[in-house]
């Protein structure tokens, strides 16, 4: 048999590895392409390498194209899949470097295309100097127009979301003055709007100028290089713009192959990873990872979550099931965490906004707590909020927003949700105190019990 992957990072590479565990060389021969020069490397961390944090660019890659190969794996970079032809289950690979054509046989195709950025008719210019961040090949490029001469000195970063705010505080990190333009009336549209006003505060706070409530009307250049962000509060100088709008799961090959999408604009998949048509599995078709839609375990809805987590755990199910194993990927919960500077957002579960888009009635319940105990020295501040169904009380989502050790108490949070837990049981949890660490009463619990008032308040 033979595997074709079609996506060479977290969910495709995932995929190829567990197959190659379960089946070896002889039993099933494993080729995949990627367009880009890497693999299996970490998306998330290149914010962090572009500021400094990340000395060295391999430090983000997992494993090379040679490991691969040499795990058994064929891995072609800057080979892109250009057709699916399903009634002959063949592919039909362009090499972009040589402009040569090949088809590929398979007997089982992954697709684990990825996602790509949002990008607006006004973001296509004819120059230089704007970017997205999707890929490592992205961020080398960003790298590499930072460090040439003259160096840039001022930055627009478009959309204040998780790669918005984390790239304003890569550019900060250079020595950029930066502005942070997000549509909305507050950034980080991923919490509820109470929580993203503290964020846009403490951003502020660092030194970022934060213009809410602004569009974008275009793009203008000098020289062929990008020279300023017009909208209509004026036109801002920008030696460099990065686009944080957001990601859309890369359908187009699928589309054009005939292999049907669902209603959030990714591949329909089991809980086995196999791609769902209206007439039930395709044939041998698997997909993983940011161009897949699932399910939410709370709101029990179709969503697109892009997040490197969910992709690994995705390609992890497929690969398996592809070596004659058997696995399922229960769905998500939404669980993510940021960071700008010394400020820490964290989010699981619901908003607001998502919990009244699926039906549910609920109370809220916000407390100002600190990392630590008062007196330990070290001790940062933070806010818990939390949503509960009204009646059961079972919490529904959370958020935080803290200083240094606030977000990471998402994950107890998430385990929560996850279970299904109310937040009355909630405040008996054993949860680990010490001075150094925690209050005597974390602020988990100090949220639990606050919400659990609120719940037996609303009857």
């Amino acid at each position: 048999m033979k595997l074709v992957v079609v996506g060479g990072d977290a969910a495709g590479m995932s995929a190829a590895s567990q197959a190659r565990k379960r089946l070896g060389p002889d039993e099933l021969e494993i080729v995949a392409f990627e367009r880009g020069h890497f693999t299996s490397y970490s998306a998330c961390g290149i914010p962090y390498w572009i500021g400094g944090a990340v000395k060295d660019r391999d430090a983000l890659i997992a494993r090379t194209p040679q490991e691969f190969h040499d795990a058994g794996i064929s891995v072609h970079t800057r080979h892109e899949v250009v057709a699916i032809d399903l009634a002959a289950r063949e592919v039909v690979v362009q090499d972009l470097d040589g402009d040569g054509e090949r088809r590929e046989s398979y007997d089982h195709l992954m697709y684990a295309t990825g996602a790509v950025p949002v990008t607006p008719d006004w973001a296509r210019i004819d120059g230089e100097g704007v970017f997205g961040v999707q890929t490592l090949d992205d961020g080398t490029a960003i790298h590499a127009w930072l460090d040439r001469e003259p160096q840039p000195r001022t930055a627009v970063v478009i959309g204040g979301g998780y790669v918005g705010v984390e790239m304003a505080e890569a550019m900060v990190r250079r020595g950029l003055a930066v502005t942070l333009l997000e549509k909305s009336p507050q950034p980080m549209g991923t919490v509820d709007p109470d929580m993203g006003e503290r964020v846009g505060e403490a951003i502020r706070g660092l030194g970022i100028e934060v213009r809410t409530r602004t569009h974008v009307q275009g793009l203008e250049t000098t020289d062929g290089r990008i020279s300023a962000v017009v909208t209509p509060q004026g036109t801002l100088p920008a030696d460099i713009v990065v686009l944080g709008l957001g990601v859309r799961p890369n359908t187009a090959l699928a589309v054009r192959s005939g292999i049907p999408i669902g209603v959030t604009g990714g591949l329909r998949t089991d809980l086995r990873m196999r791609v769902v048509g209206p007439h039930g599995h395709l044939d041998g078709i698997w997909a993983a990872g940011d161009c897949v839609q699932t399910m939410h375990r709370v709101s029990g809805q179709p969503v697109h979550v892009p997040l490197g987590t969910h992709a690994n755990k995705q390609g992890r199910v497929a690969g398996i099931n592809i070596g004659g194993g058997y696995a399922t990927f229960p769905g998500v919960i939404g669980t993510g965490v940021t960071k700008v500077c010394e400020l820490e957002v964290a989010r699981t579960g619901l908003t607001e906004k998502e919990a009244t888009a699926a039906g549910f009635a609920f109370v809220t319940a916000t407390v100002e707590s600190t990392s630590r105990a008062g007196y330990y020295p070290g001790a940062g501040t933070m806010v818990v909020k939390l949503i509960a169904e009204k009646r059961t009380g079972m919490l529904l989502g959370a958020q935080i927003v803290g200083r240094e050790e606030a977000a990471k108490r998402i994950d107890s949070l998430a385990v929560a949700v996850w279970n299904s837990m109310t937040v009355e049981e909630m405040t008996a949890l054993d949860l680990s105190y010490a001075p150094p660490f925690s209050p005597v009463w974390d602020p988990v619990l100090i949220a639990a019990r606050k919400a659990t008032d609120a719940v037996h308040a609303a009857g």
